[in-house]
């Protein structure tokens, strides 16, 4: 067998002894990442100090817009917002939670962050559009049906209710078929559909059964309105009925597609 010639062995030998393969700008490549991730966990670490650490955003001052019968610092107590702590960590929802345990009379409420040191809680309160006497007190309910409020004295511009349904006598087989509190969710509906204009002149609403309310106004005028289905019907027949008659004395609604006035 016949081994390679010298000279093969010459170019075997001067392939094996070249150059290495250039690992420069892998090791490189691999440096910058390895500074690149460092960098991020300094920027990551950084950003959790100044959000939870530092003192720079921390809860200073608690703004509060919208409030009619309520006062800011009602709202300040029941809200019990963190003040000092850091305000990534104030938690929106737990605030607004105890402003709506707390504060019946608020509807709705928007809590925010006003970076860098402020919280807003912005506060719709509930408006009445009926009350209830409850002893010497009045029971403020809204046009959802919500009892949300017990006052000493009664707001202007509120109707009464005014339940005279009966277990016996001609309104019994109302009672009986829709009990108290339907009649009242009524009277509420009825009081939330009344045009702004009669709602503020309205002194009580009379429930008699479910199909017989009446609505009394200043200056001893009546409104017959029947149940408290097609409200919105019967507000409108209203408003037409009051601008064309004027002097009337009573109106009637029940059957909003043929309202009537009379009196004088």
């Amino acid at each position: 067998m016949v081994g390679p010639s010298t000279a093969e062995r010459g170019e075997r030998q001067q392939e094996s002894s070249g150059p290495p393969p250039a690992r420069g700008p892998g090791r490189r490549r691999l440096r910058a990442i390895a500074a690149l991730a460092a960098l991020l966990v300094l920027l990551g670490a950084g950003s959790v100090w100044v959000l939870y650490g530092s003192s720079w955003l921390r809860v200073e001052h608690v703004s509060v817009s919208g409030t009619r019968v309520l006062t800011p610092a009602e709202v300040r107590r029941a809200a019990a917002v963190p003040v000092g702590k850091p305000m990534i960590s104030a938690d929106m929802d737990a605030i607004e939670a105890r402003l709506r345990r707390k504060l019946p009379r608020i509807d709705t409420v928007d809590v925010a962050r006003s970076w860098p040191h402020g919280i807003s809680l912005k506060v719709i309160e509930r408006t009445p559009v009926l009350l209830i006497r409850k002893g010497v007190n009045f029971v403020e309910v809204d046009d959802d049906g919500v009892r949300f409020a017990t006052v000493a004295q009664a707001p202007n511009g509120v109707p009464m209710l005014r339940l005279s349904a009966s277990r016996t006598g001609p309104g019994a087989a109302s009672f009986r078929r829709f009990g108290t509190d339907r009649l009242v969710r009524e009277a509420v509906r009825v009081a939330g559909d009344l045009p702004a204009a009669v709602a503020k002149t309205a002194r009580s609403v009379h429930v008699r059964t479910y199909d017989d309310i009446t609505l009394e106004l200043a200056g001893g005028r009546t409104v017959e309105w029947g149940s408290g289905e097609q409200g919105r019907a019967k507000a409108r027949a209203l408003t037409a009925l009051m601008k064309a008659s004027p002097g009337a004395r009573h109106f009637d609604v029940s059957v909003p597609t043929a309202p009537a006035s009379s009196g004088s």
